[in-house]
């Protein structure tokens, strides 16, 4: 079969519109990239898509005029952050995706499922199957570890927002243990959100890992909040940025790369 019948015989999308991260950063790794005619302004990875393909939407707005001129056949989002995007393109007769997963058990099945929309479920299974390796790997690594830190991830600084669900499962994983597992199970960040910095102090981090969206995370900010002298992790200098394009896009960076971020520094601290 030539170049032409393989193209002719694909029934499955040919012209993607990512209007987030991670579906890019999942089709590139399949090779599926040639399938991607428009992402995410905010795509970092792979750094070769931001020069290859054109950026027509950010993550609560979208060029929609750009978009349809793209002719997609597919345009995958995540989230209800993107109702209002979608709304749009449905209405404009674009077949829209939108996922909503917010756990490693949630990145893995997505992998999984846009393989499968894109007719690459082997390469896709290898891929999830990769990832689910290195996570064993870690927790290998982690078992040999002495002792577990307490870590307090935030991902907004004013108001203060806690870590979702697969940021705290990622911090497991890597050694730790998050200090508001109950409010990591709340899938929207609103309700993630500490009235004020008490309740961090009470549950005393041995490590605080911030990564505030789209700007630097300032550990000396964040230790000179009132009372905050007193936790274990301001003592003892433990505050760490973990760069939001490996943690708080829901996709294989932070299965990999973010996963990796993390368990250096708790493997740090464990062996000190």
């Amino acid at each position: 079969m030539n170049g032409q019948e393989t193209r002719s015989a694909d029934h499955f999308p040919q012209r993607i519109v990512c209007l987030t991260e991670e579906p890019t950063e999942v089709l590139y790794a399949l090779g599926e990239d040639r399938r991607i005619v428009g992402i995410s302004g905010f795509t970092v990875r792979p750094p070769r898509a931001r020069k290859e393909k054109p950026k027509v939407s950010a993550f609560t707005s979208a060029k929609i005029g750009e978009i349809l001129k793209l002719e997609p056949d597919l345009a995958i989002g995540f989230s209800d952050i993107q109702a209002d995007i979608a709304r749009e393109l449905i209405k404009a007769g674009v077949e829209v995706w939108i996922s909503n997963h917010r756990s490693v058990g949630g990145i893995l099945a997505y992998i999984r499922r846009l393989g499968a929309m894109v007719g690459a479920h082997e390469k896709a299974e290898a891929y999830a199957q990769r990832a689910e390796q290195h996570i064993a790997d870690i927790r290998a690594a982690v078992a040999q570890l002495p002792r577990r830190p307490k870590v307090y991830f935030e991902e907004w600084d004013e108001p203060i927002i806690t870590g979702i669900r697969w940021v705290a499962e990622i911090i497991g994983i890597a050694g730790g243990g998050d200090c508001f597992p109950e409010l990591a199970r709340e899938p929207l960040a609103k309700q993630r959100i500490l009235p004020n910095g008490d309740e961090v102090v009470r549950r005393a981090p041995d490590i605080i890992l911030g990564s505030w969206c789209g700007k630097r995370f300032r550990p000396e900010r964040v230790a000179a909040r009132p009372g905050w002298d007193t936790i274990p992790a301001v003592r003892n200098g433990d505050l760490y940025e973990i760069k939001s394009p490996i943690i708080l896009q829901p996709g294989p960076a932070a299965l990999f790369d973010g996963l990796d971020a993390i368990h250096r520094i708790i493997a740090e601290w464990a062996l000190r």
